[in-house]
């Protein structure tokens, strides 16, 4: 069952942590059958083929990449007209509220899901915790990393909760994959 649903998940994502979730979230929709197609947002130039579709990216500055974001836009009228998850990949650390006591994963929503929402009406989108491995960043990242006041802000090490991404990728594999019906499990 699920064979035939065809599934697309892009994302964007500049030091590969973001594109580990993608693939992660790929691998759990296999299992559920679903035939899926990994792919960067910068790379897509076809989306007819696939049933739903599955957009992620990193977010910093509480915004979206531009590939991905631009993807979004690029393609709202046939995004609209299929099942689409969204998913950011950003906080840092092990706290999971800010100093006023917000949930982070809500105060990081990027600030493009509001516009998403109205364009796309997505199924549902999710903020997953990030991770940082200062050896991978370049140019001006690399210097700002350095500073001290950012050494508060860019904590590094792995903050991604797989089983909550587990989680979150079941839960878009039974939204198109329905249970078959008790009496079919029967027989």
């Amino acid at each position: 069952m699920g064979n035939d649903i065809r599934v697309l998940v892009v994302y964007a994502s500049r030091y590969g942590s973001t594109k580990d979730i993608a693939q992660f979230i790929a691998g759990r929709l296999e299992e559920h059958g679903l035939r899926v197609h990994v792919q960067s947002a910068s790379e897509v130039h076809e989306l007819e083929r696939h049933d739903a579709v599955v957009v992620g990216s990193a977010v910093y500055l509480g915004a979206w990449m531009k590939e991905a974001a631009e993807f979004v836009r690029r393609n709202a009228a046939n995004l609209s007209k299929r099942p689409v998850w969204l998913f950011s990949s950003g906080p840092l650390g092990t706290a999971t509220t800010d100093g006023q006591g917000r949930d982070l994963r809500v105060v990081s929503r990027p600030k493009e899901f509001i516009e998403f929402e109205a364009a796309i009406k997505p199924q549902d989108h999710q903020v997953f915790f990030g991770a940082l491995d200062p050896a991978k960043l370049r140019g001006g990242h690399r210097l700002i990393g350095m500073l001290p006041a950012a050494k508060k802000l860019l904590i590094e090490g792995d903050f991604r909760d797989w089983r909550d991404i587990e989680a979150w990728a079941g839960g878009i594999a039974e939204a198109l994959v329905p249970a078959a019906p008790a009496a079919a499990m029967i027989r």
